[in-house]
């Protein structure tokens, strides 16, 4: 439940390289997901060139934190693996979640960035990476050492919970 309630929307980070193994222990934390028929549709790219993160925060307006981190993951989902159809977008969120936990255990700040369902901003992620039709980007997770860190926040809301009927 810690990493939970301490995860945030970290969009100011520290101009340090995040590494390798940290890079790659979120990916496994974003494979680690569940997915409908246990499919796993998913793919990883795995983005530290600054010249293509300024050129994704130069047209999705949510991403204009990608000119200020050294790394970033986009979660893309694969049609030709996802056989029950649509439910790739809730294994890839899923797996975006999973990712963005793991960053606060490791102490790093990220955030999630939404491409699709802006077909607009999808088609241009598409072309920056040279992305098959079959893959459709879901999400971008950008990561970095946190300039602050932020306080935890409560949510919890009971006037939000039915139980049996409306």
């Amino acid at each position: 439940m810690k990493e939970i309630f301490e995860r945030r929307s970290v969009r100011n980070y520290l101009d340090k390289e995040v590494p390798k193994d940290m890079v790659e222990t979120i990916i496994m934390a974003g494979m680690a997901a569940p997915s409908s028929d246990n499919e796993q549709p998913w793919h990883f790219i795995v983005v530290n060139d600054k010249e293509r993160l300024h050129r994704i925060a130069d047209f999705n307006p949510f991403a204009k934190m990608l000119k200020r981190c050294n790394v970033a993951i986009v979660v893309c989902g694969d049609l030709t693996l996802a056989k029950s159809e649509g439910f790739w977008i809730q294994d890839c969120s899923a797996a975006t979640q999973n990712m963005l936990l793991e960053a606060v255990h490791l102490g790093l700040g990220a955030v999630w960035v939404g491409v699709y369902p802006m077909a607009e901003v999808v088609e241009e992620v598409k072309k920056v990476f040279n992305l098959p039709e079959e893959i459709i980007p879901l999400s971008i997770v950008p990561l970095g050492f946190p300039v602050r860190t932020k306080e935890s926040a409560h949510r919890y809301q009971p006037s939000r919970i039915r139980y049996n009927s409306w």
